[in-house]
């Protein structure tokens, strides 16, 4: 009786749903349903190809290979080559310039953290929901996501006069450095769209992203007057560079870390009279004994923040803790932007009142934003500053990053088709 009713229940939620869809739109659901099988051979094939960012011969397969799927569409499709000194394989653009609707840039990327010396997972269905694989969520899942939903678009000619641009970057699990020569053509392309729209991974159906927070490396290096323990705290001797360091610290956790969305991570720290410290390796070595004061410190790691405003506030209260050295010590911070904060909007939020309407209509219910602590730095922040941007359009599943993860099937089709509608209606 209950799985009755259960049925009767889905059955009148999607016909109310069927009535706010025009005719075009049940078309474009109809179009991605009916292409699975197909849509998830793209999926296998492309998650069955080693693209490790440093896989640079790999993560150009998987491109060439999306790349052929854009041009069945009618994109016009450029590879953009990086200098060899970044070891980076570059990016996938596929473009169509047209008068109508808004103009859209959709941002995905060709590479996983699965480097080619790992051990290799396949494309492996579990069960009738779950397949599992490298990249198969994080984020090949949502890089055939936009293929499908472009496929249905084109299959009723909805793709004519539009100006969409795919950007699906080779490197964003780990950006070539400088990020300024990586990042210059993404950035430059985007700015000459109106909504940007990112499919890492989803959140299931009820959340998007439309706030990130950035990351920015810093260095602390503290130094002591050395010599022998017995002198420790005097006045000739001081503190040491160790329990200077060590003050520093903790007055960073007392005084910043109870702030909103600002998180900061000591990562790496080395102390002694000798002290090395490779920044490329993230490796530092150091020499002392323990009769002898502290000479020098280095302490690295990252600072996570909301906005620019939050930034700026929470380096200067950095650096006061930093000037108030000890006796016979003396500190240095220094900070280095990494990727920058996606803010969150009032243009942002718009695009999420679009994406709720279609949910709605689909009868998938509310889509509400995200907690922009619950997320990395991605690149789309790269650009969220030149226009509306929503994340989280891509493919849900678990285990992000880590061996066994997975895609959740089910949910998939109705992604698809949810991102199909908003990008028809974007451009209408």
């Amino acid at each position: 009786m209950k799985k009755v009713l259960l049925i009767l229940l889905m059955g009148a939620a999607l016909e109310a749903a069927s009535q706010s869809l025009s005719p075009v739109e049940k078309k474009i659901i109809e179009h991605v349903a009916t292409n699975m099988p197909k849509t998830e051979k793209l999926l296998e094939e492309v998650v069955n190809i080693n693209s490790g960012t440093l896989n640079k011969e790999g993560v150009r397969q998987v491109g060439e290979r999306l790349g052929k799927e854009f041009e069945a569409l009618g994109f016009t499709t450029e590879w953009v080559s990086l200098p060899d000194s970044l070891n980076r394989a570059g990016h996938l653009v596929a473009y169509r310039k047209g008068t109508k609707g808004k103009k859209l840039f959709l941002i995905g990327h060709l590479d996983t953290v699965f480097e080619k010396s790992m051990p290799f997972t396949p494309y492996t269905r579990l069960n009738d929901s779950t397949a599992t694989g490298q990249g198969v969520n994080d984020m090949k899942g949502g890089d055939v996501l936009v293929v499908a939903a472009l496929q249905a678009l084109h299959s009723q000619g909805l793709l004519d006069d539009t100006s969409i641009t795919i950007y699906f970057t080779g490197d964003e699990e780990s950006s070539g450095k400088p990020t300024s020569i990586s990042r210059k053509d993404f950035i430059e392309r985007a700015k000459q769209h109106d909504i940007a729209l990112a499919y890492e991974n989803a959140q299931g159906f009820s959340i998007a992203t439309t706030a990130r927070r950035g990351i920015n490396d810093w260095r602390l290096t503290t130094y002591g007057n050395t010599g022998h323990s017995s002198g420790i705290f005097s006045r000739y001797a001081g503190y040491g560079a160790i329990y200077e360091s060590a003050r520093i610290l903790d007055q960073f956790r007392v005084q910043l870390s109870q702030e909103k969305y600002l998180t900061f991570n000591p990562g790496v720290i080395v102390g002694g009279t000798e002290v090395n410290y490779d920044p490329m390796q993230d490796k530092g070595e150091a020499v002392s004994k323990t009769n002898i004061i502290s000479k020098k410190v280095m302490v690295t790691g990252d600072l996570r923040y909301l906005t620019d405003a939050q930034k700026n506030a929470a380096r200067a209260k950095m650096r006061a803790i930093v000037a108030k050295s000890l006796p016979g010590t003396r500190a240095e911070i220094t900070f280095t932007d990494g990727i920058p904060s996606m803010e969150p909007t009032a243009g942002n939020a718009r695009v999420l009142q679009a994406l709720d309407k279609v949910s709605r209509d689909m009868g998938l219910g509310a889509v509400k934003a995200g907690d922009p602590g619950s997320r990395g730095a991605g690149d789309i922040s790269y650009v969220a500053k030149y226009l509306d941007s929503l994340d989280g359009l891509g493919a849900s599943g678990k285990g992000a990053h880590a061996p066994g993860e997975t895609i959740n099937l089910k949910e998939y089709p109705a992604l698809i088709q949810r991102s199909a509608l908003l990008i028809y209606r974007l451009t209408r």
